[in-house]
């Protein structure tokens, strides 16, 4: 399965970095190989300054080796061994008519000192975070990943989009980091789901993702703004980077494993504001956005 996997998000890498090539039309991304001491490495793919993505990363990574300690006690083990591999990406775009998208599809397995698979499991999801929101665009992504979900099974868009909600959401801030998708984890064999099943999912919904992005950039591309709508962007990417450095489990792992710092914090923005106290105008569009973060809306 590991192996499987691995050769799937490859290929996906190479799918969605020339797809997101040929929009830009500008930029192409730059790849950097990496190679960790403890066990396995990576191949990062980042675009920077381009006609329409102001930075983006595409990454995969497959590592191996001894369970950290802070880790076999997250997940109340000894002496483990583990494999984690996944595509993890984070595009920003120039204009803040694009929305930020985020995705992860992530295959891990737990080994005792034999060898022997003791756990495994799939997770994953994806999910925008616009700066004006244009409802059509939100109902756009829910519907696509919708579709994926169905396919597999009925309860899994509702259960993975409410998780999806709770996740990235910002305590501290009390609102939800964009407008959700799906979130999902520990996606481990039962009675009804085999690990071929979780397999078909997990590619399914790893193979919608430009279906559910790309139509939303060709349409608000050529959008005009303005300074201070530029301002709002970089205002609401303040909290984008307070989620992943505070709260996100992903970025958590990847430091603690000793990961590659620069494809780790890749998904950090390149320009980013934090004024004091900011709100925004009654009755603007920045404040529509503000309500509807604060209370998760259903989409389709």
């Amino acid at each position: 399965m590991k192996d499987t996997f691995y050769a799937y998000i490859q290929n996906l890498q190479d799918t969605i970095t020339s797809k997101l090539e040929e929009i830009d039309g500008k930029s192409k991304f730059r790849e950097d190989q990496w190679i960790r001491p403890e066990g396995g490495g990576g191949r990062s793919r980042v675009i920077e300054n381009g006609a329409v993505f102001e930075k983006g990363g595409v990454n995969i990574s497959a590592v191996h080796g001894e369970l950290p300690q802070s880790m076999q006690n997250y997940f109340g083990v000894q002496d483990a061994d583990f494999f984690a591999c996944g595509l993890s990406l984070v595009i920003h775009p120039k204009s803040p008519m694009i929305p930020t998208v985020h995705a992860n599809w992530r295959y891990f397995e737990m080994y005792d000192k034999k060898g022997e698979i003791v756990d495994q499991w799939f997770g994953g999801g994806q999910d925008l975070t616009p700066y004006y929101l244009f409802d059509e665009d939100a109902v756009h992504f829910h519907s696509v990943c919708k579709k994926a979900c169905d396919a597999h099974h009925p309860s899994f868009y509702p259960d993975y989009k409410k998780k999806c909600d709770a996740y990235f959401w910002n305590t501290h801030r009390n609102e939800a980091r964009g407008v959700g998708g799906l979130f999902f984890d520990y996606c481990k064999t039962s009675e009804e789901m085999s690990m071929q099943n979780w397999y078909n999912f997990i590619t399914e919904v790893g193979d919608s993702f430009l279906e559910a992005y790309i139509p939303i950039v060709i349409k608000r591309k050529g959008l005009k703004y303005t300074n201070k709508q530029r301002d709002w962007q970089e205002i609401r990417r303040g909290r984008y980077v307070e989620f992943n450095l505070v709260h996100d489990k992903g970025t958590l792992f990847g430091l603690k494993t000793n990961g590659r710092i620069e494809s780790i914090l890749m998904s950090l923005p390149p320009h980013v504001q934090w004024r004091y106290d900011h709100h925004p105008e009654e009755g603007s569009e920045e404040e529509r956005l503000l309500k509807i973060l604060q209370k998760p809306k259903e989409w389709v």
